[in-house]
């Protein structure tokens, strides 16, 4: 039997729902029942996986019919979901937390020490993915498929995770329940912008989908002097840092920049490097990400992990160095692309 990317899954969902049954047991918050449902709604999805399509499958005996069911049901779910969200029902509470002394006491006490934990993670990714690098070793362990290499990354992660949770306990003899409730009161702090990177993912793909790109292609041409190399290339960085401050993410962005500009104008009629075009412009859509909230996992994370009293804070410093670097990329792209 291999390990399966749905076992990750299972351990994120019994997570989430862990967290939604201390939220709906927390009377100080005000907004507790709908918090705890938000947080155990989100568990549900990642605990729907193959097992319940098998199960589903040999209760109706229509694969195709049991497939579109539970991509219904996901999807019923996620409304609810942005409903709870929308209606203000994801709330702060209260949560078990040590003082400011006593955090500063401890920080005295361990030092450089505290940083343990956290350095397991990328040491533990780094050596499991060095040690599954013998493919026989990976074979008998996750078996054969073309994703193999990305279960191998957030096995060796997660494995990361689980050794830092367990030296942290160590360290400070604190419950197994206490990781529990700081997991519960980082997710209250960001909220619905949790789950935005999943979802702003999936937009990506709709809009590529969609014909997004063609559109801009159609738009750039119509309006624009395609001709001029420094015009195309700026329409080309800028739309990559615009559209990725709307999706949250330069990887949702780029297949539609890419199908938009960077392919059809920058590529097959100015003649750019192709190499060029999509290290640049994935450098661009990264400039957007320093300024916008949707990028929740690198802008709103930080704001909750410091207790900043101005959850935006992050992107407010972080703009002029994204400006500063969007036009620097216009310029390489420029001066490099044409080459």
């Amino acid at each position: 039997m291999y390990f399966k990317q749905e076992y990750l899954y299972f351990l994120a969902g019994i997570s989430l729902l862990v967290v939604a049954c201390y939220s709906w047991l927390d009377k100080h918050n005000p907004r507790r029942i709908t918090t705890g449902a938000f947080w155990f709604l989100y568990g549900l999805i990642f605990l729907v996986g193959e097992w319940s399509n098998q199960l589903l499958t040999y209760v109706i005996d229509d694969a195709a019919q049991a497939k579109a069911m539970i991509n219904f049901t996901v999807g019923v779910l996620v409304v609810i979901m942005a409903l709870i969200a929308g209606l203000g029902g994801v709330k702060l509470g209260k949560y078990p937390t040590l003082s400011k002394q006593q955090r500063q006491e401890n920080a005295k006490k361990f030092g450089i020490k505290l940083f343990v934990p956290a350095l397991m993670i990328p040491i533990g990714t780094v050596l499991g993915v060095l040690i599954f690098h013998n493919a026989a070793l990976a074979r008998w362990f996750f078996g054969e498929g073309v994703h193999v290499s990305t279960l191998i990354t957030l096995f060796s992660m997660t494995a990361g995770c689980i050794l830092g949770l367990i030296i942290a306990l160590k360290m400070t003899g604190d419950k197994l329940s206490q990781p529990f409730h700081e997991s519960r009161r980082l997710l209250d702090s960001i909220g619905w912008a949790f789950i935005l990177p999943q979802i702003l993912a999936t937009i990506g793909l709709l809009f590529n989908d969609a014909g997004v790109g063609r559109s801009i292609t159609q738009l750039v041409t119509d309006y624009l002097n395609i001709d001029s190399r420094l015009i195309a290339v700026t329409v080309y960085a800028v739309g990559m840092a615009l559209l990725t401050m709307v999706l949250g993410n330069a990887f949702a962005s780029f297949p539609i920049m890419a199908a938009g500009v960077g392919i059809p104008i920058l590529v097959n009629q100015l003649g750019g490097d192709p190499a060029v075009m999509a290290a640049i412009g994935m450098f661009s859509g990264y400039c957007g990400t320093l300024m916008t909230p949707m990028a929740a996992n690198y802008n709103l994370v930080p704001a909750a992990l410091l207790n900043l009293p101005d959850r935006y804070q992050v992107i407010k410093v972080q703009i002029p160095t994204a400006l500063l670097l969007l036009f620097v990329n216009i310029i390489l792209l420029y001066f490099f692309l044409f080459i």
